[in-house]
């Protein structure tokens, strides 16, 4: 029996029943029927301001300390459900952790999906490289797919806030063989921002702090005066945010490998930087072509085309977001060939995940259960095992 979406005249807490997904890791999503309805059945009456109620999961919903190995690096994550469930990747942002995703991996583990949020490139402190040049973006999303491929799955799903957001579209862009299905927190197309940099005063200035951040010395001056300009930054959060975030990067080491994405983008050498825009799925072009505008926001210009996003896209954007204004998250539907939805929510800001957490887990979960779904090959009559 499904839940009564209204009690009293408010939404009542969805609660997750005896239904599982069922997947081979290495081989397309897919779903019994009968489960696959219950699902859809399911994520019918489910309003996203709903409280999310895990207590009738059959699967442990613990977040889990994993490592993932890829070569000589390994990455701290954290994980919620089944191993052998469809796999969610989470993408943090600066200055964040994957403890951004806490209730989202507590969510979609629940689900039955393997929800795997790692702290990524410089700031797991076994992959931390101390040279600038090797956090170009295209490295950081050759980390996504490898870390993907370590946790056994040739397709999955694929969530990104800020900066990982930016990864996120990088690696659909590149890999839309191996991406079931994105979902972009915040951060607008790379293309759409960069156009609207150069374009957009007002996108011109909240973008400013690129430049301060990829400066040298950047870590010491966020951490002086006991962190004062790092806390700031933290201003919004909650306080159990604020604790995790200093533990993890409030000291010179950890700080200057997240800062390193911004000065690989933007520093004084990001100009000459190369990249190889993507002709294939899973590979580059021949030619090479500037990967990110300069830091000087005026005579940015926007990178190279690239072959447009064809996977199924969520893009979420809130409308009190400091750093990315409405031009570019409007113009983001260009880039997208691809079924293509765009949520906005009035009145949060930058911080969407943490938040309105429920929001942004039934999101989640609506578009990974039925974009995911239509994205894979028909379902053969005898796959209802497991």
């Amino acid at each position: 029996m499904t839940p009564n979406p209204l009690r009293n005249g408010h939404p009542a807490p969805f609660r997750l029943t005896s239904f599982r997904l069922t997947s081979s890791r290495l081989t397309p999503f897919r779903l019994a029927p009968f489960r696959l309805a219950v699902l859809l059945l399911a994520s019918s009456v489910v309003s996203v301001s709903m409280p999310v109620d895990c207590s009738g999961s059959p699967w442990r919903h613990e977040i889990e300390r994993i490592e993932i190995p890829v070569g000589d690096l390994t990455f701290q994550a954290r994980a919620c459900g089944p191993e052998d469930g469809p796999l969610v990747l989470l993408l943090h942002g600066f200055p964040e952790t994957s403890y951004a995703f806490r209730s989202q991996l507590v969510a979609l583990g629940a689900l039955g999906l393997r929800a795997v949020a790692p702290d990524q490139r410089g700031y797991s402190p076994q992959a931390r490289p101390v040279d600038v040049s090797e956090y170009a973006v295209g490295t950081l999303a050759g980390d996504v797919l490898a870390m993907a491929d370590a946790l056994g799955a040739d397709r999955f799903d694929l969530v990104g806030h800020d900066w990982g957001g930016i990864v996120a579209w990088i690696v659909a862009t590149r890999s839309p063989g191996r991406v079931r299905t994105l979902t972009v927190l915040s951060t607008p197309h790379f293309a759409a921002l960069s156009a609207s940099r150069a374009s957009n005063p007002d996108q011109a200035q909240r973008s400013s702090y690129f430049a301060d951040l990829a400066a040298d010395g950047a870590e010491v001056r966020l951490l002086a005066n006991d962190a004062e300009r790092l806390r700031h930054i933290y201003s919004d959060l909650p306080s159990d945010a604020v604790a995790e975030y200093m533990r993890a990067l409030g000291n010179r080491d950890a700080l200057r490998g997240a800062l390193a994405w911004y000065g690989a983008a933007f520093g004084r050498s990001a100009t000459t930087t190369k990249t190889e825009p993507p002709t294939s799925p899973d590979g580059p072009a021949e030619s090479a072509e500037p990967a990110t505008a300069p830091s000087d926001a005026a005579s940015a210009s926007p990178p190279p085309a690239l072959r447009p996003v064809t996977v199924p896209t969520l893009y979420v954007w809130s409308t009190e977001d400091g750093a990315f204004g409405r031009d570019a998250a409007e113009a983001t539907r260009r880039y997208v060939t691809g079924p293509y939805r765009f949520e906005v929510l009035e009145g949060v800001d930058h911080w969407i995940a943490e938040r309105v957490p429920d929001r942004v887990s039934r999101l989640l979960a609506e578009h990974i259960l039925t974009a995911g779904k239509d994205a894979e090959s028909p379902i053969p009559a005898d796959s209802s095992h497991r």
